[in-house]
């Protein structure tokens, strides 16, 4: 069996920045094991299979899988393939449609600008907070923080957008840097926890974070961008709201550390009765492609 694949950086307008995507835009069915080896063979943050639609209204669905599970709901991976579908003219509407992920349905719009690809989707839910996280200052030391590289006005805390993280706020752009997870104390404090994703988050300017996200337990030592968790950063953003219903844009940015800077572009509405949406936006360059090649016997396993 032979399957074609396209090859994606997303939430960057140059190559070789962004988060790595591989996208099968048509895909047959195959069997959970099989996309999840895959996934791991490609060994990229994300790997989406395009399958037909099972619910009313959406265009396509998306099975996306990290290096070691199948995910309900992800950022890059939802850009990223409504941009490149919408380049394909696999979606009707010019690129405005509902993609299915196993969170619900995902309103996406995708253009073409310039060189680039861009897309937006808008969140399926809005981000809430979760339970009461670990202690403070083992949270810092699992970061090979101390306690004073903390946010001192802001403790570590769970949120969810359909995936979970534990939020960490720092104190500065230069305690992010020094960040260095230590895979024993996080083994020891997180692996049975509500979220095992750790969400660094650091203020460089009015609307502007910058982050760093770890998941070992997804086979993602750290991820160049992340986009159900700038979703659920939302929840912590919307704390102080305009003083009248209207929009802020926000500015995320990731990578740095790891050499694949990445932009992330959110857009909080608000009504009278606080955060009405969230929408997270970027741009996609295609990189090009490639096939497997896999016997039938290893595809039916």
């Amino acid at each position: 069996m032979k399957l074609d694949y396209e090859l994606l950086d997303v939430f960057t307008d140059r190559p070789f920045g962004g988060n790595q995507l591989a996208v099968f835009p048509v895909a047959p069915e195959l069997p959970l094991a099989t996309m999840q080896s895959i996934a791991r063979e490609l060994n990229l943050s994300e790997t989406v299979f395009v399958r037909p639609a099972s619910a009313a209204g959406a265009a396509c669905r998306l099975r996306i899988f990290t290096p070691g599970a199948e995910v309900p709901f992800a950022g890059h991976p939802i850009v990223g393939c409504a941009a490149l579908l919408s380049e394909l003219g696999m979606v009707p509407g010019g690129g405005d449609c509902s993609l299915e992920v196993e969170a619900g349905l995902v309103p996406v719009t995708a253009r073409r600008e310039g060189a680039c690809l861009y897309a937006q989707l808008t969140a399926p839910r809005l981000p809430t907070t979760g339970p009461k996280p670990p202690p403070r200052p083992a949270v810092a030391v699992m970061l090979g923080l101390s306690a004073d590289d903390l946010d001192p006005k802001a403790d570590p805390e769970g949120i969810t957008s359909g995936m979970n993280f534990l939020a960490v706020p720092v104190r500065d752009v230069a305690a992010l840097e020094r960040i260095r997870l230590d895979s024993t104390r996080w083994h020891d404090l997180l692996a049975g926890w509500w979220a095992s994703f750790v969400y660094a988050i650091a203020a460089s300017g009015p609307r502007e974070r910058r982050v760093r996200m770890f998941a070992p337990s997804a086979g993602i030592p750290e991820d160049p961008a992340t986009g159900a968790a700038a979703v659920a950063l939302a929840a912590l953003l919307s704390r102080s709201p305009p003083e009248a219903p209207g929009r802020e844009a926000w500015t995320v940015l990731q990578g740095q550390e790891i050499g694949r800077p990445s932009r992330l572009e959110l857009e909080l509405d608000y009504g009278s009765s606080g955060l009405q949406a969230v929408r997270l936006g970027g741009s996609v360059v295609r990189m090009g492609g490639g096939r497997l090649e896999i016997p039938d016997t290893a595809s039916a396993r």
